[in-house]
């Protein structure tokens, strides 16, 4: 595992979703790169490895990008196993493949270790499966905050008929709802907000798109969370409620 990068999720919060090949990489590791949003307990697996914190955080002071790559290539390029440790997936939101493109670019051997992804997790922690018989034949993972500040085509996500979990959408409730709406769907569509996927502080709140953002308010909602828009959210409460009865 020497003079390599391991680009490894390290899920959603909860330290026990892991992935076994993510803590092998821990245990190997001589630097390990960290997010903001990654639990420190998933550290005990490292005890060996010098940690080195490299946030990434809407909103907040962030450590460039530029920055992160020239490290890694630096330990690398010393020999170092390094693993750059993210929440969620990498190769969700995450930067991953412009980090393993950027590093090969460069002579380094990089790869991806898979972790479990915000959406999923926060999801079936509420009873909510993206996907159902009958209800929802599919899912799209979209991101309400962009680089360059471009809009997404929500009026094809609308008329999708999937199930949408929409990422970084804290900040711009009012125009996911009133972009989805515009573009046809229906405004007692069913919506999950749910805050700190996986977590013990996991919360969630069930609404509908028009009332989304003033039930965001009441609730006060805050990052990281996402939003699970779609008929599964009240199919999954009322089988849930159905199997509890």
């Amino acid at each position: 595992m020497s003079a390599k990068v391991w680009l490894v999720g390290a899920g959603p919060g909860d330290p026990e979703l892991l992935t076994l090949k993510a803590v092998r990489a821990l245990r190997e590791a001589a630097v390990v790169m960290i997010d903001d949003l990654v639990n420190p307990a998933v550290l005990e697996h490292c005890p060996q490895a010098r940690v080195i914190g490299v946030g990434k955080r809407g909103g907040c002071r962030s450590t460039p990008q530029a920055f992160i790559h020239r490290l890694m290539l630096r330990y690398a390029r010393q020999g170092h196993c390094v693993v750059r440790l993210k929440g969620g997936d990498p190769m969700i939101f995450g930067r991953g493949s412009e980090e393993a493109d950027w590093l090969a670019a460069h002579g380094i051997e990089a790869e991806v270790v898979n972790g479990i992804t915000a959406g999923l997790a926060g999801a079936t922690q509420c009873g909510i499966p993206l996907t159902l018989r009958g209800v929802s034949r599919g899912v799209t993972l979209v991101t309400a905050h962009t680089q360059d500040d471009s809009s997404l085509n929500w009026a094809a996500l609308a008329a999708s008929g999937t199930t949408l979990v929409v990422y970084m959408g804290v900040a711009k409730l009012g125009e996911v709802r009133d972009q989805l709406i515009a573009g046809g769907m229906r405004a007692d569509m069913p919506v999950a907000l749910i805050e700190s996927a996986s977590l013990p502080q996991q919360r969630e709140c069930r609404c509908d798109l028009a009332g989304m953002q003033q039930a965001a308010a009441d609730f006060a909602l805050k990052s990281p969370a996402v939003l699970v828009i779609g008929d599964v959210a009240t199919a999954a409460r009322e089988a849930v409620l159905a199997i509890s009865a």
